[in-house]
């Protein structure tokens, strides 16, 4: 994608990905075919220390770089091992490649931030989904400045974001939280039936600052701004990425005729790896080109399939149909347990039910189910990093409740969700919990 006038071209800003990723490009051609990695595609503990020894680094360095290398496409996992990408290959030569290998590391700088101090974590579990929500405004903010800007002032936006969303007078529709649709308001339902009601105070402003830093710090980490004398600017590749997300989100990528003549599955499968300004362009398009009784029956047909991200989608895609007709197809959805949790937030949304949080919306029941399918896409579609937020956002300190309500839920996959919690948590009491309530729905314990 070209950058703004001004700007450095491709070939310019290639060389800057390229030093930003020498690291992982040197573990990846120094890996060739290994023939067994962990779970997790990451490296043995005995791959790791050749590693280190031949390339003169840390262990620990070596693992991050090998890790860097997974995300940007330089190898890639097969038949339990790994060996080169096709992106390795190019990485000389395509300077569009570099560029668009370097851009998979931006948008997963949350898993590259440096990890809080421990008497942090407990802010984190509240505060860091939903700062990482403002972080396209700070982005964009720097990008517009083009030059130095104070952490005092981007504090104040980042506060002031913060405080929207905590009232409800922000817009809450850019940027969600999670990639996972209705994944935020199953952590915000289950939050508010796991825990007694709680003052609605604002946040700490130290709370505020140290989230802060630990934004910048992840930015910084890949590469996509600088820091110093308490000020930040954003790098040539930090405005190049900036610019190409506004413009993904202004331009539906996709011919003129989109996916209007596919059908409802086939839409939302498509646009569940889209970024949500595309994908509403679709499913506006998808929708005005068939009666509107049909665009609903066909959205809540694929509802009811297994995938759960899809499920999240046609809810998504509901909400650009008008009118009682989709009304009606949605209240009649309330008496599909599938459906139901999210057939209730829609029609609260609809029916503007005076800014009525998740928590007011659905039941214990119901929040229990949404968290567990929302958890069930985040796991099918997301990294594991999402999977321990989502356990994070939702348990409010107290994991084994969230786990005995998942545990009775009655839904088809919370054996499976809270196995997997328990393999990628990093905390070994959550995660014995996890497999605890796991194998209690296995065996039908209470």
């Amino acid at each position: 994608m070209p950058v703004p006038d001004g700007f450095p071209a491709p070939a310019e800003l290639a060389p800057l990905a390229r030093r930003m990723l020498a690291d992982a490009v040197r573990v990846a051609r120094w890996a060739g075919e290994l023939t067994e990695v962990d779970k997790r595609g990451e490296l043995l503990p005995e791959d790791a220390r050749a590693a280190g020894r031949a390339l003169a680094m840390t262990v620990g360095a070596a693992a991050n770089a090998w890790g860097q290398a997974l995300l940007v496409g330089l190898v890639e996992l097969r038949d339990g091992g790994a060996g080169p990408g096709w992106r390795l290959h190019a990485w000389e030569r395509d300077d569009e490649a570099v560029i668009r290998g370097w851009s998979a590391l931006f948008d997963a700088w949350t898993l590259l931030a440096p990890v809080p101090p421990a008497v942090l974590r407990g802010v984190f579990a509240q505060l860091a989904g939903q700062a990482v929500d403002q972080a396209p405004q700070l982005l964009s903010f720097l990008h517009l400045v083009d030059g130095p800007v104070a952490d005092s002032e981007l504090l104040e936006l980042l506060r002031r974001g913060l405080d929207e969303r905590r009232l409800g007078t922000g817009d809450s529709s850019t940027f969600p939280l999670s990639p996972v649709p209705h994944a935020a308001s199953a952590v915000s339902a289950v939050r508010g039936t796991c825990r007694e009601p709680q003052i609605d105070t604002p946040h700490a402003p130290a709370d505020v600052a140290a989230v802060l830093d630990w934004m910048l710090d992840g930015l910084a980490a890949v590469g996509a701004l600088g820091r110093q004398d308490e000020a930040a600017e954003l790098s040539p590749l930090g405005h190049w990425a900036v610019r190409a997300k506004l413009e993904e989100i202004c331009t539906v990528a996709q011919t003129a005729a989109g996916h209007i003549e596919q059908s409802a599955l086939e839409l939302l499968s498509a646009c569940a790896d889209y970024s949500p300004g595309p994908a509403r362009a679709e499913f506006r398009a998808w929708v005005a080109a068939r009666p509107a009784d049909r665009a609903v029956a066909e959205l809540l047909e694929a509802a009811r399939g297994e995938d759960a991200l899809v499920r999240g989608l046609a809810f998504e895609a509901l909400r650009v149909v008008a009118g009682s007709t989709a009304e009606q197809g949605v209240r009649a959805a309330v008496e599909e347990a599938v459906l139901r949790p999210y057939a209730l937030l829609w029609l609260a949304e609809q029916l503007d039910e005076g800014g009525a949080s998740p928590a007011d919306v659905l039941g214990a029941e119901d929040a229990a189910w949404l968290w567990v399918d929302t958890a069930a896409a985040v796991l099918d579609h997301g990294e594991t990093d999402l999977l321990v937020g989502h356990v994070e956002g939702a348990s409010a300190g107290e994991p084994v409740r969230l786990f005995h309500r998942a545990r009775q839920s009655g839904h088809p996959r919370a054996a499976s969700v809270l196995t997997a919690v328990a393999s990628v948590h990093p905390d070994p009491a959550v995660a014995r919990a996890a497999r605890r309530s796991a194998f209690s729905v296995h065996t039908g314990g209470a």
